[in-house]
């Protein structure tokens, strides 16, 4: 989830934890250990676009690691502030450290809990920033804030905030499931041959959803609307992967292919070869257009290759932004 949500949800983990003891500081310190797990962003200045992409949401999303730096980070803060004890402190930082990836593992990209095991979880039932799970949840918070250390009313805010939060997040789990039914039908329906479907809100909501559909020789891309009146419409995107040519033998983007977990596409443009992966889907409402979130221009240089993020455009965001209130009303 975004920085913002994962602040909001280390504050309330660590005041629900330690609060009654040493007030408005637990929120403080919870807020902080929710960031620490996304960190690992900073591997992308010391090393290349493919490894930092395997870095992403990997060790330091794990079990391991709060188990391992909630005791460190415990022992730590037991030395400073006797108010609690160490068992207390460790708990504290355990319990906002892995509650950062079982959020995350929600979403798309997901998370190695099980780091080092090479399993990734990704539910795919929220987007990364959804301001109806985050922003009642803040709202709680901040009357939690504003009342007494150890009173009952504090309590009874900051529990709200997590119980409502908690169950949007189910809410959205049993859309997820109604809408993966809506597309298996429309294949159903118009006699699509598939071997593989995934579905996903998109940004910002849990009203419209997308799904990609792998046949034979293409992705197809639909979207589904809760307010939609018109039968699914699927767009094909042709896999085009023997474009690759030899590029396919090297490391890099094998690496890469495995990252998409298969889902994804090859695009020849006059600049280059880029591999596009469909896992979080276009920068337009529009599925027919080839304009995808993620994609990676493929360049050989002597006998490395080097892979490079294609950057987002802002303009391309706004008009995403505004396409999608007008196609979550409805086709």
């Amino acid at each position: 989830m975004d920085s913002v949500t994962q602040i909001v949800l280390g504050a309330a983990v660590g005041e629900a934890v330690l609060g009654k003891k040493i007030g408005n500081k637990a929120m403080v310190l919870g807020a902080i250990a929710g960031t620490i797990p996304d960190l690992d962003v900073l591997s992308g200045h010391f090393t290349d676009t493919v490894t930092a992409l395997e870095i992403h949401r990997g060790f330091t999303h794990s079990i391991f690691f709060a188990v391992v730096f909630g005791l460190l980070f415990g022992w730590l803060l037991s030395l400073w502030d006797k108010r609690a004890t160490l068992k207390e402190w460790s708990w504290f930082w355990f319990l906002c450290f892995v509650t950062h990836p079982l959020l995350d593992s929600h979403t798309t990209w997901g998370t190695q809990l099980f780091w080092p095991l090479d399993i990734r979880l990704a539910h795919k039932n929220i987007f990364v920033i959804d301001p109806l799970y985050t922003l009642p949840f803040l709202v709680f918070l901040i009357l939690a804030m504003l009342q007494k250390r150890g009173s009952i009313k504090r309590r009874r805010f900051n529990n709200l905030g997590l119980i409502v939060s908690s169950s949007y997040m189910l809410l959205t789990i049993i859309l997820k499931g109604i809408t993966y039914y809506k597309f298996e039908s429309a294949l159903k329906n118009q006699n699509i041959a598939y071997t593989a479907l995934e579905t996903k809100p998109s940004p910002m909501n849990t009203i419209l959803w997308t799904a990609n559909v792998e046949t034979e020789d293409a992705f197809l891309i639909g979207d589904y609307s809760f307010f939609d009146t018109k039968p699914i419409q699927f767009s094909p995107h042709q896999k085009n992967h023997e474009a690759l040519g030899n590029l396919r033998e090297d490391a890099k983007v094998q690496r890469l292919i495995k990252i998409t977990q298969g889902w994804y596409t090859v695009t020849e443009r006059p600049d280059g070869i880029y591999l596009n992966d469909l896992r979080f889907g276009m920068m337009s409402v529009d599925q027919r257009v080839e304009k995808y979130a993620f994609s990676f221009l493929l360049e050989k240089e002597g006998n490395n290759l080097k892979v490079t993020e294609e950057p987002k455009d802002t303009r391309d965001a706004k008009k995403l932004l505004s396409g999608l209130w007008e196609r979550i009303k409805g086709n």
